[in-house]
Order: C-alpha cells, then sequence, then structure tokens
C-alpha cells in the first residue's frame, strides 16, 4: 500500500448495493452505534471488502480481533470444532477443552494468588460477574467506585459504572445505588487544573484524603473498577504512580481491585495485559473482545478466595461453549506463535512516531496517546485552550472512510486506532497518509 495520493482510493459510501442493506437494517434494526455506511461482503486480515467491492485498510479490528480478520488457524480450530460439539452446557458439564481454555486465562493474570476463571459471552457479562463476586464475599459492603470517563459496559449493574458519556446513562435511572465516581488521571486536560507531576497525583490521593473522610466509608466498599488504559473515554494513559496509588488504597482498606482489561487487554498496548505496564494485579480481572478475534466470548479471572462456592450463586448458558473455547484457544496460540505482543510493541513505537510526525504538520491535533497498538490523536480548537473539537474529528473520520480507512472516534474529540496485530509498517504508513489527506480535506 503506498503512500502517494494517487494510490489512495476515493469511494462513494455507500455504493448502490450497500446503500439497500442500509436501508433494510435501519427499518429492522434498533439505533446503535453505526459510525459509517460500510457494508461488509468479507473480511481477511486488516482489509475488508464491501458489497459494491470497494476494499478497506480496517484500523479498528484489532479491538475485538487482535490476530486479524479470519485468521486461518482460528478459523480452522472454530470449524474443526464445530464438528466436534457447539453446546454441552458447559457450566453444568465438564470438559478436557474448557479445564485448558480456564487454565491458560488464569496464567495470564499476574499475581501471586491462586486465580479462577468465569467464562461468560462479553466484557460486560465479565465485570458483572466482578461485581457480584465481590459483593457475594463482602455482603456488608455494597458501595462501589469507579471513574469518569470510564465505559464497563451497558446492562443496568455495569452501566452504572460507565461514565464516558452522557448518552450512556440518560432515562436509565436508577442503575443500581451507591456507585460513586471519581475523575480519573487525564492530565492531558486535567479535572484539576494542574501539573504532572508537580501535582502529587492529586487524582489519587484525593480518593483517601477527600472522599473517604467525607463521603463514602471505606469499609462499605466492595470494589474499585479501574481501566488500566481508558477506552471509550479517549484512550488515557495515565501515569504510573496513578495506579499504584489507586492500587494500594484499594489494598490497605480490604477492597477489590478490578482490572477492566476489555479494551486494553490481550497484546495491544505491548503487553499481554496493560496492566503489566504499571508493575501490580489486579483481584478481579475483566478480559473479552480481543481474546476471541471475533467470536463474543470472555472471562473474569479472580482471586480464588473471591469464588462464589455456592452452586447457583452465579452462572449463565453459553459461557464456555465449544466455539468460544476453540476461539480462545486458537488465539492464544497464535499470539504465541507469532509474537503478537513484541510485534505490538515494536510497530506500535514506529506508529506513534509517525503520527507525532502528523500531529507536526497539523496545529489541530492536540495530543497523540497511546501504548503499542492502542492510540488515539486528539482534535482541539487550538493548541493552548486544548477545547475538543468534535465537529472537526467527525470531518476527519468520515473523509477517512471516503478514502478506504475505517477508524472509530473515542472520547469527545479523539480518533483511536486499534489495527490486529498482524498489521504491518506499509499498512500503518498508508493509514498515515490517508490520515493526513483527510486531515487536509477537513
Amino acid at each position: 500500500m503506498p503512500q502517494t495520493s494517487a494510490a489512495i482510493p476515493t469511494y462513494v459510501l455507500p455504493g448502490p448495493k450497500g446503500k439497500a442493506v442500509v436501508e433494510r437494517e435501519t427499518a429492522r434494526l434498533t439505533t446503535g452505534t453505526k459510525t459509517a455506511p460500510v457494508v461488509v461482503k468479507s473480511a481477511k486480515g486488516l482489509l475488508v471488502e464491501d458489497v459494491d467491492g470497494n476494499v478497506f485498510l480496517d484500523f479498528t479490528n484489532g479491538m475485538v480481533a487482535a490476530t486479524g480478520h479470519a485468521h486461518p488457524k482460528v478459523a480452522t480450530a472454530i470449524a474443526e470444532q464445530a464438528e466436534r460439539w457447539l453446546f454441552i452446557n458447559s457450566p453444568d458439564f465438564y470438559s478436557p477443552l474448557q479445564a485448558e481454555v480456564a487454565e491458560r486465562l488464569a496464567k495470564l493474570v499476574p499475581g501471586i494468588a491462586g486465580k479462577k476463571v468465569f467464562l461468560c459471552n462479553s466484557g460486560t457479562e465479565a465485570n458483572e460477574a466482578a461485581l457480584k463476586a465481590t459483593r457475594w464475599n463482602k455482603p456488608t459492603r455494597k458501595r462501589l467506585i469507579g471513574f469518569l470517563g470510564a465505559f464497563h459496559g451497558r446492562t443496568m449493574g455495569a452501566n452504572a459504572l460507565t461514565a464516558s458519556k452522557i448518552a450512556q446513562r440518560a432515562r436509565f435511572t436508577s442503575n443500581i445505588p451507591d456507585v460513586h465516581h471519581v475523575p480519573y488521571a487525564t492530565c492531558y486536560r486535567c479535572p484539576y487544573k494542574m501539573s504532572y507531576p508537580s501535582c502529587d497525583i492529586w487524582c489519587a490521593r484525593i480518593l483517601e484524603e477527600v472522599y473517604f473522610k467525607q463521603l463514602i466509608p471505606p469499609d462499605e466498599v466492595s470494589a474499585i473498577f479501574v481501566e488500566p488504559i481508558q477506552g471509550e473515554g479517549g484512550y488515557i494513559v495515565p501515569p504510573p504512580e496513578f495506579i499504584h496509588i489507586i492500587r494500594d488504597i484499594a489494598e490497605r482498606h480490604g477492597i477489590a481491585y478490578v482490572d477492566d482489561e476489555v479494551q486494553a487487554g490481550i497484546g495491544k498496548t505491548g503487553k499481554m495485559l496493560a496492566i503489566e505496564h504499571f508493575g501490580v494485579s489486579g483481584n478481579c480481572t475483566s478480559v473479552g473482545k480481543a481474546v476471541g478475534s471475533g467470536v463474543a466470548v470472555a472471562a473474569q479471572i479472580l482471586d480464588a478466595d473471591l469464588d462464589f462456592g455456592q452452586s447457583g450463586a452465579h452462572s449463565n448458558t453459553f459461557g464456555g461453549n465449544g466455539i468460544g473455547l476453540a476461539a480462545v484457544k486458537a488465539t492464544l496460540d497464535v499470539m504465541e506463535e507469532e509474537k503478537l505482543v513484541e510485534r505490538a510493541r515494536e510497530l506500535g513505537e514506529y506508529f506513534i512516531a509517525k503520527l507525532r510526525e502528523l500531529a507536526e504538520r497539523h496545529p489541530a491535533i492536540g495530543d497523540v496517546r497511546g501504548k503499542g497498538l492502542m492510540l488515539a490523536i486528539d482534535f482541539v480548537t487550538d493548541r493552548a485552550s486544548r477545547n475538543h473539537n468534535t465537529e472537526l474529528r467527525d470531518r476527519v473520520l468520515g473523509r477517512c472512510f471516503v478514502h478506504g480507512l475505517m477508524l472509530l472516534p473515542a472520547g469527545f474529540s479523539a480518533i483511536r486506532f486499534t489495527p490486529a496485530l498482524v498489521v504491518d509498517r506499509e499498512q500503518i504508513d498508508h493509514a498515515v497518509a490517508v490520515l493526513d489527506r483527510s486531515i487536509r480535506e477537513a
């Protein structure tokens, strides 16, 4: 994929065939989060072909399919498993495949405590399991703590912890009660108008020095939910001290620390789990999305002493289904065999350097941030005020799609980049060239 502007395509979206499908879906599907009228016919690696023959470079699929679209080893494993068994009610019965997957997932999580695994269908369900497990094991503790900008899911329990955008919470009250939110370590736009590191990480210390003294009795808190890098909130990377302090506060007060890795985990940041960058571990670790390379599968990996210990206290139907298990096993195999975590670290350094060069040419880019292949650029009205420029961000996104590059927004004014970990330098160069042209046009 050369970088010359002549090689950058221009499409009319949707095309005539795509337009018909868009109309059919719009007529029957509930309103969701549609970003662009791309109507997919097939996908392989990082390339997506639509029903009108347009081919797109997909820099969104690594969020859900770390190994890329239809990785041959993952696809083969799924097909072979489908011939053996699809469903045996795995929460009620046993299988060697389920045992192996649980063992391998438990080994992913750093920490010395023994781990137990709850297999489920989505990251939201993994977070719900953490919510229930921590309350089950601390029956006198009912309060929960989350962070502004967080996204932990859309079911009523997880949605009570989500605080990324008002649309995710409007009209859904009342959620579960006694959920408290505090500002995240958003250094680029510090809510306290301080500067790092002279701030002494006040955004973390305020929890104990103010909230626990005046608002939230710490002995009533069952869990604190933390994204090591905020996803939906804008790909916000906190300073390492923030995670250390919050983890220390939780431990000293007997509060379970829930590490939500649903978006940041499974290799994207150059570590298998993003929390590894900070040298700590959680009592509960939520994984999803990328762990099954696009199959609906997720897991809650928790300290063994947080197990429910009573049959029926928590379960589900499709957790541990054959297709999901086969997808996880194959995904982890591919991650190891192709050294995709190391690849994300190496190519992430190359990619972020390219984005910083782009920012030098475009003053509208106020911030470039991220780790590994979990990156973002943030658009501003001007660099002095750092005010969000949502309108420009949206126009740039629209031009990127017209020129064959699939991207997603994040936060109020950021574009996120999450290519599959099998991306190469040529594809990164092409994506940056399309982005450059799209910013100029927008």
